[in-house]
């Protein structure tokens, strides 16, 4: 788990609606995401990589229903 000096700065996307969404921050090379209705649990932590490797899937629709 990281250990960030300073506090995250948490964004959600402004299309978020009703509270039930993730957000995202970034605490030095990582990418950490949570979930808004749950803030006071563990955060998934992920490489930029990871991350970039990720949103390229969701704009490609590979995780379409």
């Amino acid at each position: 788990m990281i250990k960030p000096t300073e506090e995250p700065r948490w964004r959600k996307s402004r299309r978020c609606a009703y509270g039930a969404c993730v957000e995202v921050a970034r605490v030095e090379d990582r990418l950490l995401v949570r979930d808004s209705k749950n803030p006071g649990t563990v955060s998934l932590s992920f490489s930029e990589e990871q991350w970039d490797a990720f949103v390229a899937g969701v704009k490609a629709g590979t995780f379409g229903f």
